[in-house]
């Protein structure tokens, strides 16, 4: 086995693999601390990853992904960590996050609404201005001072995001738009969205405490609705409609 430390929201992870993959995607959130808790990763739980893909490919109808057992050992890390970081009032959230001055705006949608596009957008707009936290997976932390957004190595697919944290202004569900416009909605307007885009843990009690953290979150950020097209106009509509 491979044992190597990362310190990720906050939290110093040892992680012990099977192959070199994992360590490689973690690149840039290591550490020597001394770990808070340890990830081990079993040839069940890379059989799981696997039998998981199949069961969701036939629901989906689609063939299954092709995939490495390194691959699936990454999903296992991942799964581990998001299964235990609730007891740290924290959990993965499916969105893209961008900070601009020091704070967070997050962008949450279904899959292949254009989420990592609206934020390129915002780069292009606001040029060094703009940081990218996670385009994926961002780790959120409740805290009583508020929202505290963090990046993590699970940053999509073009691998864009930083180790930071920064504190999360507003949360913002994207919808396709001919024409860009931005509202504010109720906590009500935007739970089931919150609720499908956050990890739901298979523990059930770790379930409940990510449902009451999630009744935190959508009280303590502004919670908006965007109706977008994908010109950088959207981006001009969407940063001032949100940074007050």
């Amino acid at each position: 086995m491979i044992t190597k430390k990362y310190r990720i929201a906050e939290k110093v992870i040892a992680v012990s693999s099977h192959y070199e993959k994992v360590h490689e995607y973690c690149a840039g959130y290591e550490t020597d601390a001394e770990p808070d808790f340890t990830v081990t990763i079993t040839q069940e739980d890379i059989d799981f990853e696997y039998q998981r893909e199949l069961v969701c490919a036939e629901h989906e109808g689609r063939k299954p992904y092709h995939s490495t057992e390194e691959y699936q050992e990454e999903l296992a890390v991942y799964r581990k960590i998001a299964e235990k970081i609730p007891d740290d009032n924290a959990f993965v959230f499916h969105g893209s996050t961008i900070a601009v001055d020091g704070v967070g705006y997050l962008f949450t949608a279904k899959s292949g609404t254009g989420k990592s596009t609206h934020t390129r957008l915002w780069r292009e707009m606001l040029g060094d201005k703009a940081v990218m936290v996670n385009d994926d997976k961002p780790i959120l932390k409740i805290t009583e001072s508020g929202i505290i957004a963090f990046g993590t190595p699970y940053n999509g697919k073009h691998r864009l995001g930083n180790n930071i944290s920064v504190p999360l202004k507003a949360i913002c569900i994207l919808e396709r738009s001919e024409e860009n416009h931005i509202e504010r909605i109720t906590k009500a307007d935007a739970y089931a969205m919150l609720i499908q885009q956050v990890y739901r843990p298979q523990n059930p009690v770790q379930m409940g405490k990510t449902l009451k953290l999630v009744d935190r979150l959508a009280e303590q950020v502004e919670l908006y609705r965007l109706g977008c097209n994908m010109d950088i106009s959207a981006a001009d509509v969407a940063y001032n409609g949100m940074k007050g």
